[in-house]
Protein backbone atom coordinates (compact mmCIF):
# COMPACT_ATOMS: atom_id res chain seq x y z
CA UNK A 1 0.00 0.00 0.00
CA UNK A 2 1.24 3.40 -1.10
CA UNK A 3 1.23 5.87 1.40
CA UNK A 4 -1.28 7.87 -0.74
CA UNK A 5 -3.55 5.18 -0.24
CA UNK A 6 -2.86 5.18 3.42
CA UNK A 7 -3.39 8.46 4.17
CA UNK A 8 -6.87 8.76 2.26
CA UNK A 9 -7.93 5.30 4.16
CA UNK A 10 -9.05 7.65 7.44
CA UNK A 11 -10.23 10.09 4.90
CA UNK A 12 -12.87 7.19 3.51
CA UNK A 13 -13.44 6.08 6.67
CA UNK A 14 -15.05 8.99 7.74
CA UNK A 15 -16.42 10.13 4.81
CA UNK A 16 -18.33 6.70 5.26
CA UNK A 17 -18.95 7.23 8.51
CA UNK A 18 -20.49 10.81 8.01
CA UNK A 19 -22.68 9.43 5.23
CA UNK A 20 -24.23 6.74 8.00
CA UNK A 21 -25.16 9.71 10.44
CA UNK A 22 -26.85 11.10 7.47
CA UNK A 23 -29.20 8.11 7.08
CA UNK A 24 -29.82 7.42 10.56
CA UNK A 25 -30.78 11.67 11.22
CA UNK A 26 -32.85 11.47 7.77
CA UNK A 27 -34.69 8.27 8.49
CA UNK A 28 -35.43 10.17 12.31
CA UNK A 29 -36.67 13.27 10.55
CA UNK A 30 -38.75 11.40 7.90
CA UNK A 31 -40.66 9.12 10.82
CA UNK A 32 -41.48 12.48 12.94
CA UNK A 33 -43.40 14.30 9.60
CA UNK A 34 -47.16 13.25 9.72
CA UNK A 35 -48.44 13.53 6.26
CA UNK A 36 -51.13 15.51 7.51
CA UNK A 37 -48.47 17.90 8.37
CA UNK A 38 -47.52 18.42 4.66
CA UNK A 39 -50.99 18.50 3.68
CA UNK A 40 -51.24 14.57 2.64
CA UNK A 41 -54.44 12.24 3.38
CA UNK A 42 -53.41 9.80 6.52
CA UNK A 43 -53.78 7.32 3.42
CA UNK A 44 -53.71 3.44 4.11
CA UNK A 45 -51.87 1.61 6.82
CA UNK A 46 -48.45 2.11 7.01
CA UNK A 47 -45.67 -0.17 8.67
CA UNK A 48 -43.68 2.87 10.06
CA UNK A 49 -44.71 6.17 11.38
CA UNK A 50 -43.97 9.48 9.25
CA UNK A 51 -43.28 9.82 5.36
CA UNK A 52 -42.86 7.33 2.61
CA UNK A 53 -39.64 7.91 1.07
CA UNK A 54 -41.47 8.58 -2.12
CA UNK A 55 -43.94 10.98 -0.15
CA UNK A 56 -40.41 13.19 0.84
CA UNK A 57 -39.03 13.19 -2.91
CA UNK A 58 -42.93 14.38 -4.06
CA UNK A 59 -42.77 16.95 -1.84
CA UNK A 60 -39.42 18.09 -2.48
CA UNK A 61 -39.58 17.67 -6.07
CA UNK A 62 -36.64 15.07 -6.45
CA UNK A 63 -36.56 11.58 -8.08
CA UNK A 64 -37.18 8.98 -5.82
CA UNK A 65 -34.62 7.31 -6.42
CA UNK A 66 -31.84 9.89 -6.25
CA UNK A 67 -33.47 10.54 -2.29
CA UNK A 68 -33.46 7.07 -1.78
CA UNK A 69 -29.96 6.90 -2.36
CA UNK A 70 -29.05 10.00 -0.41
CA UNK A 71 -31.07 8.47 2.87
CA UNK A 72 -29.39 5.21 2.32
CA UNK A 73 -26.11 7.48 2.60
CA UNK A 74 -24.59 6.56 -0.98
CA UNK A 75 -21.78 8.99 -2.24
CA UNK A 76 -24.19 10.99 -4.21
CA UNK A 77 -23.99 15.00 -5.16
CA UNK A 78 -26.18 17.37 -3.22
CA UNK A 79 -26.92 20.42 -4.51
CA UNK A 80 -27.54 23.51 -1.46
CA UNK A 81 -31.15 23.90 -3.57
CA UNK A 82 -31.93 20.53 -3.39
CA UNK A 83 -31.13 20.22 0.52
CA UNK A 84 -33.06 23.29 0.67
CA UNK A 85 -36.11 21.37 -0.82
CA UNK A 86 -35.73 18.11 1.45
CA UNK A 87 -35.03 20.05 4.80
CA UNK A 88 -38.38 22.49 4.02
CA UNK A 89 -40.25 18.84 3.51
CA UNK A 90 -38.80 17.69 6.69
CA UNK A 91 -39.95 20.46 8.48
CA UNK A 92 -36.24 21.13 9.94
CA UNK A 93 -35.40 24.20 11.80
CA UNK A 94 -32.19 26.08 11.76
CA UNK A 95 -30.27 23.87 13.50
CA UNK A 96 -31.50 20.51 12.01
CA UNK A 97 -31.06 22.21 8.25
CA UNK A 98 -27.07 23.01 9.23
CA UNK A 99 -26.85 20.05 10.64
CA UNK A 100 -28.42 18.19 7.44
CA UNK A 101 -25.70 20.82 5.23
CA UNK A 102 -22.99 19.31 7.66
CA UNK A 103 -23.74 15.82 6.73
CA UNK A 104 -24.03 16.01 3.06
CA UNK A 105 -20.75 17.85 2.92
CA UNK A 106 -22.35 20.99 1.96
CA UNK A 107 -21.25 23.88 2.88
CA UNK A 108 -23.28 26.72 4.93
CA UNK A 109 -22.35 30.31 5.32
CA UNK A 110 -22.32 29.95 8.82
CA UNK A 111 -19.29 27.53 8.77
CA UNK A 112 -15.76 28.89 9.74
CA UNK A 113 -12.63 27.47 10.65
CA UNK A 114 -12.24 24.68 12.70
CA UNK A 115 -8.85 25.24 15.06
CA UNK A 116 -10.10 27.19 17.99
CA UNK A 117 -7.57 30.30 18.95
CA UNK A 118 -8.06 32.07 22.27
CA UNK A 119 -5.05 34.32 23.56
CA UNK A 120 -4.03 35.19 27.04
CA UNK A 121 -7.13 37.89 27.45
CA UNK A 122 -9.66 34.78 27.28
CA UNK A 123 -8.48 34.47 31.20
CA UNK A 124 -7.98 37.50 32.00
CA UNK A 125 -11.64 38.15 31.26
CA UNK A 126 -13.23 35.20 32.65
CA UNK A 127 -11.38 36.06 36.04
CA UNK A 128 -12.93 39.94 35.72
CA UNK A 129 -16.50 37.86 35.68
CA UNK A 130 -16.05 36.57 39.24
CA UNK A 131 -18.42 36.06 41.10
CA UNK A 132 -20.21 35.15 38.05
CA UNK A 133 -19.54 31.86 37.46
CA UNK A 134 -18.24 31.61 33.49
CA UNK A 135 -16.09 28.92 31.18
CA UNK A 136 -14.88 28.77 27.41
CA UNK A 137 -16.10 25.50 25.98
CA UNK A 138 -15.82 23.72 22.63
CA UNK A 139 -18.73 21.91 20.69
CA UNK A 140 -18.05 18.90 23.01
CA UNK A 141 -18.86 20.45 26.03
CA UNK A 142 -15.22 20.46 27.02
CA UNK A 143 -14.10 22.97 29.46
CA UNK A 144 -11.00 24.74 28.22
CA UNK A 145 -11.05 27.89 30.15
CA UNK A 146 -13.12 28.85 33.88
CA UNK A 147 -13.13 31.23 36.36
CA UNK A 148 -12.62 30.43 40.44
CA UNK A 149 -16.74 30.97 40.65
CA UNK A 150 -17.17 28.16 38.42
CA UNK A 151 -14.77 25.65 39.51
CA UNK A 152 -16.61 26.44 43.31
CA UNK A 153 -20.27 26.21 41.49
CA UNK A 154 -19.55 22.72 39.35
CA UNK A 155 -15.95 21.15 40.35
CA UNK A 156 -17.58 17.36 39.11
CA UNK A 157 -16.78 18.91 35.43
CA UNK A 158 -13.33 21.00 36.28
CA UNK A 159 -11.45 18.29 38.35
CA UNK A 160 -12.70 15.10 37.25
CA UNK A 161 -12.68 11.94 39.42
CA UNK A 162 -11.33 8.15 38.69
CA UNK A 163 -9.30 7.16 35.42
CA UNK A 164 -12.50 7.58 33.13
CA UNK A 165 -13.35 11.36 33.88
CA UNK A 166 -13.05 13.97 32.08
CA UNK A 167 -13.17 17.99 32.73
CA UNK A 168 -16.85 18.07 30.29
CA UNK A 169 -20.02 19.24 31.51
CA UNK A 170 -21.81 17.22 29.85
CA UNK A 171 -19.95 13.99 31.17
CA UNK A 172 -20.46 15.88 34.62
CA UNK A 173 -24.02 15.88 33.93
CA UNK A 174 -24.75 12.42 33.04
CA UNK A 175 -21.99 10.34 34.69
CA UNK A 176 -22.05 11.60 38.28
CA UNK A 177 -25.06 10.26 40.45
CA UNK A 178 -27.65 12.20 41.49
CA UNK A 179 -26.84 12.12 45.03
CA UNK A 180 -23.60 13.77 44.06
CA UNK A 181 -24.70 15.82 41.25
CA UNK A 182 -24.45 19.51 41.39
CA UNK A 183 -26.54 20.05 38.26
CA UNK A 184 -30.53 19.16 39.37
CA UNK A 185 -32.56 20.26 36.25
CA UNK A 186 -31.16 17.90 34.02
CA UNK A 187 -34.72 16.28 33.07
CA UNK A 188 -35.19 20.05 31.54
CA UNK A 189 -31.96 20.62 30.45
CA UNK A 190 -30.39 17.65 29.71
CA UNK A 191 -32.13 16.93 25.73
CA UNK A 192 -31.33 20.37 24.80
CA UNK A 193 -27.41 19.66 25.06
CA UNK A 194 -27.53 16.68 23.81
CA UNK A 195 -29.10 18.40 20.80
CA UNK A 196 -26.76 20.85 20.89
CA UNK A 197 -24.38 18.49 20.70
CA UNK A 198 -25.82 16.68 17.97
CA UNK A 199 -25.48 19.82 16.24
CA UNK A 200 -21.70 20.14 16.81
CA UNK A 201 -20.83 16.37 16.12
CA UNK A 202 -22.14 16.85 12.57
CA UNK A 203 -19.10 18.74 11.40
CA UNK A 204 -16.56 16.33 13.02
CA UNK A 205 -18.01 12.74 12.32
CA UNK A 206 -15.66 10.05 12.42
CA UNK A 207 -13.19 12.29 13.99
CA UNK A 208 -11.42 10.12 16.86
CA UNK A 209 -11.84 12.17 19.85
CA UNK A 210 -15.27 12.70 18.87
CA UNK A 211 -15.93 9.33 18.11
CA UNK A 212 -14.62 8.09 21.48
CA UNK A 213 -15.90 10.68 23.48
CA UNK A 214 -19.19 9.46 22.23
CA UNK A 215 -18.59 6.11 22.55
CA UNK A 216 -17.36 6.11 25.76
CA UNK A 217 -20.37 8.04 27.22
CA UNK A 218 -22.99 6.28 25.51
CA UNK A 219 -20.99 3.10 27.36
CA UNK A 220 -20.99 5.24 30.66
CA UNK A 221 -24.94 6.73 30.76
CA UNK A 222 -27.92 4.42 29.24
CA UNK A 223 -29.78 7.97 29.43
CA UNK A 224 -27.30 9.82 26.98
CA UNK A 225 -27.59 7.04 24.50
CA UNK A 226 -31.53 6.85 24.82
CA UNK A 227 -31.28 10.96 24.11
CA UNK A 228 -28.72 10.51 21.50
CA UNK A 229 -30.56 7.68 19.66
CA UNK A 230 -33.45 10.39 18.80
CA UNK A 231 -31.59 12.27 16.37
CA UNK A 232 -32.86 15.44 17.54
CA UNK A 233 -30.84 18.58 16.89
CA UNK A 234 -31.14 21.73 18.96
CA UNK A 235 -29.35 25.38 18.84
CA UNK A 236 -27.59 27.06 21.16
CA UNK A 237 -29.82 29.32 23.38
CA UNK A 238 -30.10 30.74 26.78
CA UNK A 239 -30.91 28.41 29.72
CA UNK A 240 -32.32 28.09 33.23
CA UNK A 241 -29.84 26.16 35.15
CA UNK A 242 -30.54 24.97 39.01
CA UNK A 243 -27.36 23.83 40.80
CA UNK A 244 -27.14 22.93 44.60
CA UNK A 245 -24.26 22.89 47.23
CA UNK A 246 -23.48 21.78 50.66
CA UNK A 247 -21.70 25.10 51.54
CA UNK A 248 -25.11 27.39 50.34
CA UNK A 249 -27.78 25.16 49.04
CA UNK A 250 -29.59 25.70 45.80
CA UNK A 251 -28.75 28.29 43.36
CA UNK A 252 -30.53 29.48 40.24
CA UNK A 253 -29.27 30.85 37.22
CA UNK A 254 -29.81 32.22 34.02
CA UNK A 255 -26.87 30.72 31.51
CA UNK A 256 -26.04 33.10 28.82
CA UNK A 257 -23.83 31.71 25.91
CA UNK A 258 -21.79 33.96 24.17
CA UNK A 259 -19.48 33.25 20.88
CA UNK A 260 -16.18 34.10 20.21
CA UNK A 261 -15.01 35.28 16.71
CA UNK A 262 -11.62 34.23 17.26
CA UNK A 263 -12.63 30.04 17.77
CA UNK A 264 -16.30 29.59 16.12
CA UNK A 265 -16.91 26.15 17.34
CA UNK A 266 -15.90 27.53 21.36
CA UNK A 267 -18.31 30.00 23.19
CA UNK A 268 -18.19 31.84 26.62
CA UNK A 269 -21.04 30.86 28.65
CA UNK A 270 -21.66 32.77 32.03
CA UNK A 271 -24.10 32.16 34.87
CA UNK A 272 -26.24 35.26 36.05
CA UNK A 273 -28.14 34.84 39.54
CA UNK A 274 -32.14 34.97 39.16
CA UNK A 275 -32.10 36.73 42.15
CA UNK A 276 -30.31 39.00 45.05
CA UNK A 277 -30.51 36.05 47.53
CA UNK A 278 -28.73 33.17 44.53
CA UNK A 279 -26.13 36.06 43.78
CA UNK A 280 -25.69 36.51 47.65
CA UNK A 281 -24.82 32.56 47.87
CA UNK A 282 -22.64 32.25 45.30
CA UNK A 283 -20.47 35.25 46.38
CA UNK A 284 -20.33 33.72 49.74
CA UNK A 285 -19.50 30.28 48.03
CA UNK A 286 -16.40 32.42 46.09
CA UNK A 287 -15.62 33.92 49.11
CA UNK A 288 -15.42 31.09 51.51
CA UNK A 289 -13.17 28.12 51.78
CA UNK A 290 -13.49 25.57 49.65
CA UNK A 291 -16.24 23.33 50.78
CA UNK A 292 -17.23 20.07 49.33
CA UNK A 293 -20.18 20.35 47.08
CA UNK A 294 -21.31 17.53 48.68
CA UNK A 295 -21.70 15.72 52.44
CA UNK A 296 -20.51 12.41 52.14
CA UNK A 297 -17.95 10.65 49.32
CA UNK A 298 -18.63 7.38 47.93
Amino acid sequence: MSVIEGAARPHREQRQERRAELSAFLKACRARVRPEDVGLPPGPRRRTPGLRREEVAQLAGVGVTWYTWLEQGRPINASEQVLAAVARTLRLDTAERDHLFRLAEVRTPQDGPASPTLDRTSQVILDALSPLPAAICNGRFDILLHNAAYDALFPGATRPRGPGGRRNSMWCAFTVPDCCNPFLNRDAELPRMVGVLRGGYGRHVGEPAWEEFLRDLCEASPAFRELWARQEVAPPRNARKVFRHAAVGELRFEASYLTIPAAPECYLVVYTPESALDRERMERLVAGERVPPVDHVH
